[in-house]
């Protein structure tokens, strides 16, 4: 019996497959994949003919519940990823199985475009998908702080729409109002408050952009493994991948 089920809203075949392989080639590199994965058969099944489409390990299809804002994302190709001139590329993604649930978040650091460290950790046995998007990107920005300091350009590339836009789009403006939205709370603001201080030392000495999850970034691909390890070993730290980093056993571990 498959232990996990993803259904693919859009790809080269939608449908619901029972392995991470079969819906990978449905999805990898395929403009606008809309893909989730389900414990169960019949949840997998109910959620393919509802027609939700937003992947558990990405929340690039998510925005706040009743959030104006008309501002969008640029969202960067694998290709377009290699050629941004940064010494450090900072990869984060963050999971959470179910969404509330066990969550974890996972980082990749690449120094002139050679991988050179991992890191995993942040579990939250009641967490959310977008909390932990954020606390990737905290994370990011700290490695980001000290990356700087040693005078490196750095880029965080992320694959949570939300979470760039709560920092750099909507957070000025929530601030301004003193920390209120209409529509109702701000969630995570805690979180929000303490990421944004730390953007605002950074913003003009970094970039933060966007990826889309699952589409042959490598980088993603090896911070989404990340986030599956934390979630799987339970780590509340943010600890260091300490095992060589071969990049092709890492991809073969199981993906969000």
């Amino acid at each position: 019996m498959a232990s996990k089920f993803y259904v693919v809203w859009k790809g080269r075949k939608p449908g619901i497959y029972t392995d991470w392989n079969s819906c990978k080639a449905q999805v990898d590199q395929f403009p606008g994949a809309r893909y989730k994965s389900f414990k169960t058969k019949g949840e997998a099944e109910a959620a393919y003919k509802g027609g939700s489409s937003v992947s558990s390990s990405s929340s690039s299809a998510k925005k706040p519940a009743g959030n104006s804002h008309k501002s969008s994302v640029k969202t960067y190709s694998a290709q377009e990823v290699e050629a941004v001139a940064a010494h450090t590329k900072i990869f984060t993604d963050g999971g959470c199985e179910p969404n509330p649930g066990e969550a974890g978040s996972g980082i990749a650091v690449y120094r002139a475009n050679q991988i050179a460290e991992l890191w995993y950790g942040l579990y939250n046995p009641m967490g959310t998908n977008n909390t932990a998007e954020l606390n990737a990107l905290h994370q990011a920005l700290i490695m980001a702080e000290q990356e700087v300091a040693q005078e490196h350009s750095v880029a965080i590339f992320c694959d949570s729409k939300y979470s760039i836009q709560c920092i750099t789009q909507w957070a000025p403006g929530w601030k301004a109002k003193g920390w209120k939205k209409s529509g109702g709370e701000i969630k995570n603001l805690e979180l929000i408050q303490t990421i944004y201080a730390l953007y605002l030392t950074l913003k003009d000495k970094i970039q933060i952009l966007h990826v889309n999850g699952h589409v042959g970034v490598e980088g993603n691909e090896l911070a989404d493994r990340m986030s599956i390890l934390a979630m799987e070993s339970k780590v509340r730290e943010f600890v260091q991948y300490q095992n060589e980093i071969d990049v092709g056993e890492i991809l073969k571990m199981r993906a969000g």
